[in-house]
Protein backbone atom coordinates (compact mmCIF):
# COMPACT_ATOMS: atom_id res chain seq x y z
CA UNK A 1 0.00 0.00 0.00
CA UNK A 2 3.09 2.03 0.79
CA UNK A 3 4.37 2.91 -2.49
CA UNK A 4 7.31 4.90 -1.63
CA UNK A 5 8.71 1.37 -1.05
CA UNK A 6 7.65 -0.22 -3.69
CA UNK A 7 9.57 2.14 -6.13
CA UNK A 8 12.44 3.55 -4.64
CA UNK A 9 14.22 7.07 -5.67
CA UNK A 10 17.43 5.99 -5.84
CA UNK A 11 18.90 2.49 -6.11
CA UNK A 12 22.74 2.08 -5.95
CA UNK A 13 24.47 -1.42 -7.00
CA UNK A 14 27.53 -3.06 -6.57
CA UNK A 15 28.73 1.04 -6.61
CA UNK A 16 32.74 0.56 -6.46
CA UNK A 17 34.82 3.81 -6.85
CA UNK A 18 38.95 4.18 -7.10
CA UNK A 19 41.34 6.45 -7.48
CA UNK A 20 44.99 5.88 -8.50
CA UNK A 21 44.53 2.26 -7.86
CA UNK A 22 43.45 2.54 -4.10
CA UNK A 23 39.83 1.11 -3.63
CA UNK A 24 37.54 3.99 -2.19
CA UNK A 25 33.68 2.41 -2.11
CA UNK A 26 33.48 -1.50 -2.12
CA UNK A 27 30.63 -2.96 -3.57
CA UNK A 28 27.91 -0.75 -2.31
CA UNK A 29 24.40 -1.38 -2.35
CA UNK A 30 21.41 0.19 -1.13
CA UNK A 31 18.12 1.70 -1.93
CA UNK A 32 16.40 4.92 -0.79
CA UNK A 33 12.57 5.59 -0.81
CA UNK A 34 10.82 8.54 -1.33
CA UNK A 35 10.15 11.21 0.74
CA UNK A 36 13.38 9.47 2.97
CA UNK A 37 15.48 11.08 4.87
CA UNK A 38 18.53 8.75 4.85
CA UNK A 39 21.46 9.85 7.12
CA UNK A 40 25.18 8.50 6.04
CA UNK A 41 28.04 8.15 8.86
CA UNK A 42 31.13 7.24 8.90
CA UNK A 43 34.88 8.00 9.80
CA UNK A 44 37.04 10.40 8.02
CA UNK A 45 38.06 8.80 4.75
CA UNK A 46 34.99 6.40 4.71
CA UNK A 47 34.10 7.87 0.80
CA UNK A 48 31.03 9.36 2.24
CA UNK A 49 31.82 12.60 -0.21
CA UNK A 50 32.87 10.50 -3.11
CA UNK A 51 29.37 8.34 -2.41
CA UNK A 52 27.59 11.70 -3.33
CA UNK A 53 29.92 12.04 -6.14
CA UNK A 54 29.07 9.18 -7.83
CA UNK A 55 25.68 9.68 -7.47
CA UNK A 56 25.71 13.04 -8.98
CA UNK A 57 28.04 10.87 -11.85
CA UNK A 58 31.10 13.73 -10.87
CA UNK A 59 33.24 10.93 -10.59
CA UNK A 60 33.72 7.32 -12.62
CA UNK A 61 32.53 4.30 -11.00
CA UNK A 62 31.43 1.20 -11.75
CA UNK A 63 27.96 -0.95 -10.70
CA UNK A 64 24.82 1.13 -11.06
CA UNK A 65 22.96 4.37 -9.36
CA UNK A 66 19.75 4.20 -11.17
CA UNK A 67 17.50 7.09 -10.10
CA UNK A 68 13.76 7.00 -11.27
CA UNK A 69 13.53 8.52 -14.33
CA UNK A 70 12.69 12.95 -14.25
CA UNK A 71 14.30 12.94 -10.68
CA UNK A 72 15.59 16.30 -10.04
CA UNK A 73 18.55 16.77 -7.53
CA UNK A 74 19.62 20.14 -5.75
CA UNK A 75 22.79 19.84 -3.77
CA UNK A 76 24.48 21.69 -1.35
CA UNK A 77 28.25 20.92 -0.58
CA UNK A 78 30.22 20.44 2.65
CA UNK A 79 32.34 23.98 2.30
CA UNK A 80 32.57 26.56 -0.63
CA UNK A 81 35.05 29.01 0.27
CA UNK A 82 34.57 32.26 -1.04
CA UNK A 83 37.02 35.35 -0.74
CA UNK A 84 35.11 38.41 1.59
CA UNK A 85 36.04 40.61 -1.42
CA UNK A 86 34.45 38.90 -4.35
CA UNK A 87 32.11 41.17 -6.45
CA UNK A 88 28.88 39.27 -6.34
CA UNK A 89 25.45 39.80 -3.93
CA UNK A 90 23.40 37.04 -2.77
CA UNK A 91 20.55 38.41 -5.68
CA UNK A 92 23.52 38.25 -8.12
CA UNK A 93 24.35 34.41 -7.22
CA UNK A 94 20.68 33.20 -6.97
CA UNK A 95 19.84 34.68 -10.35
CA UNK A 96 21.80 32.23 -11.64
CA UNK A 97 19.45 30.14 -11.19
CA UNK A 98 16.45 31.62 -11.26
CA UNK A 99 15.50 35.39 -13.03
CA UNK A 100 12.46 35.98 -11.31
CA UNK A 101 13.01 38.22 -8.63
CA UNK A 102 9.34 37.04 -6.73
CA UNK A 103 10.30 33.70 -6.48
CA UNK A 104 14.22 34.07 -5.13
CA UNK A 105 12.27 36.19 -2.26
CA UNK A 106 9.76 33.69 -1.70
CA UNK A 107 12.77 31.31 -1.74
CA UNK A 108 14.71 33.37 1.14
CA UNK A 109 11.62 33.36 2.99
CA UNK A 110 11.62 29.70 2.56
CA UNK A 111 15.05 29.49 3.97
CA UNK A 112 14.61 31.61 7.07
CA UNK A 113 14.88 35.10 5.77
CA UNK A 114 11.67 36.22 6.82
CA UNK A 115 10.28 39.57 8.84
CA UNK A 116 10.36 39.75 12.49
CA UNK A 117 13.88 38.17 12.58
CA UNK A 118 17.50 38.86 12.02
CA UNK A 119 17.62 37.40 8.46
CA UNK A 120 14.97 39.20 6.98
CA UNK A 121 14.64 39.75 3.27
CA UNK A 122 13.31 43.42 4.06
CA UNK A 123 15.97 44.93 5.96
CA UNK A 124 15.99 47.32 2.94
CA UNK A 125 16.10 43.71 0.53
CA UNK A 126 19.93 44.30 2.18
CA UNK A 127 20.33 40.35 2.14
CA UNK A 128 19.51 40.52 -1.85
CA UNK A 129 22.33 43.46 -1.90
CA UNK A 130 24.97 41.89 0.70
CA UNK A 131 28.46 40.60 -0.74
CA UNK A 132 28.18 36.93 -0.54
CA UNK A 133 31.42 36.56 1.40
CA UNK A 134 30.58 38.83 4.22
CA UNK A 135 27.76 36.37 5.12
CA UNK A 136 27.70 34.44 8.13
CA UNK A 137 28.17 30.85 8.22
CA UNK A 138 24.91 30.31 9.04
CA UNK A 139 23.52 33.20 6.15
CA UNK A 140 25.45 31.39 3.66
CA UNK A 141 24.14 28.08 4.26
CA UNK A 142 20.57 29.44 4.19
CA UNK A 143 21.65 30.98 0.52
CA UNK A 144 23.11 27.57 -0.53
CA UNK A 145 20.24 25.63 0.91
CA UNK A 146 17.75 28.74 -1.34
CA UNK A 147 20.18 28.09 -4.85
CA UNK A 148 19.16 24.18 -4.44
CA UNK A 149 15.62 24.60 -3.81
CA UNK A 150 15.43 27.41 -6.97
CA UNK A 151 15.77 23.95 -9.54
CA UNK A 152 12.48 22.51 -7.72
CA UNK A 153 14.82 19.48 -6.67
CA UNK A 154 12.58 16.12 -5.81
CA UNK A 155 15.74 15.27 -3.87
CA UNK A 156 18.19 17.42 -1.43
CA UNK A 157 21.86 16.00 -1.00
CA UNK A 158 23.83 18.02 1.58
CA UNK A 159 26.97 17.33 2.55
CA UNK A 160 27.81 17.88 6.44
CA UNK A 161 25.16 21.02 6.18
CA UNK A 162 26.48 22.61 9.54
CA UNK A 163 30.38 22.39 8.31
CA UNK A 164 30.80 26.39 9.10
CA UNK A 165 28.41 27.03 11.18
CA UNK A 166 28.25 27.99 14.61
CA UNK A 167 26.85 25.26 17.40
CA UNK A 168 24.11 27.43 18.20
CA UNK A 169 23.10 27.89 14.31
CA UNK A 170 23.46 23.88 13.80
CA UNK A 171 20.12 23.08 15.17
CA UNK A 172 17.93 25.61 13.18
CA UNK A 173 19.76 24.58 9.83
CA UNK A 174 18.78 20.62 10.70
CA UNK A 175 15.56 21.93 11.36
CA UNK A 176 15.18 23.96 8.21
CA UNK A 177 15.95 21.03 6.57
CA UNK A 178 13.15 18.65 7.98
CA UNK A 179 10.82 21.50 7.38
CA UNK A 180 11.53 22.16 3.78
CA UNK A 181 10.96 18.17 3.02
CA UNK A 182 7.54 18.48 4.60
CA UNK A 183 6.43 21.74 2.99
CA UNK A 184 7.88 20.25 -0.27
CA UNK A 185 7.68 16.91 -0.31
CA UNK A 186 11.52 16.18 -0.67
CA UNK A 187 13.80 13.23 -0.45
CA UNK A 188 16.73 14.06 1.77
CA UNK A 189 20.45 12.53 1.97
CA UNK A 190 22.53 14.18 4.12
CA UNK A 191 26.10 13.14 5.46
CA UNK A 192 26.58 14.02 9.03
CA UNK A 193 29.21 13.18 12.08
CA UNK A 194 26.67 14.27 14.71
CA UNK A 195 24.48 11.23 16.33
CA UNK A 196 21.92 13.31 18.01
CA UNK A 197 21.10 14.72 14.93
CA UNK A 198 21.21 11.79 12.76
CA UNK A 199 18.66 10.34 16.13
CA UNK A 200 16.60 12.96 15.64
CA UNK A 201 15.99 13.67 11.98
CA UNK A 202 16.72 10.58 10.01
CA UNK A 203 14.55 8.07 8.87
CA UNK A 204 17.25 5.65 8.03
CA UNK A 205 21.09 5.62 8.22
CA UNK A 206 23.54 4.11 5.99
CA UNK A 207 26.78 3.26 7.91
CA UNK A 208 29.56 3.38 5.80
CA UNK A 209 33.33 2.56 5.88
CA UNK A 210 34.55 1.84 2.21
CA UNK A 211 31.99 -0.90 2.34
CA UNK A 212 28.52 -0.61 4.24
CA UNK A 213 28.56 -1.51 7.57
CA UNK A 214 25.30 -1.33 8.22
CA UNK A 215 21.57 0.20 7.11
CA UNK A 216 18.33 0.75 9.12
CA UNK A 217 16.05 2.82 11.32
CA UNK A 218 18.54 4.54 13.90
CA UNK A 219 16.90 2.75 16.65
CA UNK A 220 18.34 -0.45 15.00
CA UNK A 221 21.55 0.47 13.61
CA UNK A 222 22.61 3.42 15.68
CA UNK A 223 24.07 0.50 19.09
CA UNK A 224 27.61 1.14 20.63
CA UNK A 225 27.91 -2.06 19.15
CA UNK A 226 27.58 -0.97 15.57
CA UNK A 227 29.55 2.29 16.54
CA UNK A 228 32.59 0.65 17.76
CA UNK A 229 32.98 -1.75 14.38
CA UNK A 230 32.14 1.75 12.30
CA UNK A 231 34.43 3.96 14.29
CA UNK A 232 36.59 1.62 16.25
CA UNK A 233 36.77 0.45 20.37
CA UNK A 234 37.61 3.69 21.10
CA UNK A 235 34.79 5.99 19.94
CA UNK A 236 33.69 8.53 22.16
CA UNK A 237 29.62 9.96 21.43
CA UNK A 238 29.39 13.26 21.99
CA UNK A 239 25.97 14.58 21.94
CA UNK A 240 25.20 18.74 21.58
CA UNK A 241 22.15 19.76 23.43
CA UNK A 242 20.91 21.83 20.84
CA UNK A 243 19.45 24.77 22.32
CA UNK A 244 19.79 23.73 25.64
Amino acid sequence: MDDKHKNPILTVKDLNVSFDGHKILDHISFDVARDDTLAIIGPNGAGKSVLFRALLNLVPYTGTVTWEKDTVIGYVPQKLSVAKDIPITVGEFLQIKEIDMTRIMEVLRMVGFDRGTKHTVHRGSRILTSKIGVLSGGEFQRVMIAFAILGNPHVLLFDEPTTGVDVSAEETVYSLIDNLKKEKDLTIIFISHEIDVVNKYAENVLCLNKQKVCMGPPSKVMEKKTLEQLYGPDVQIHVHNHGK
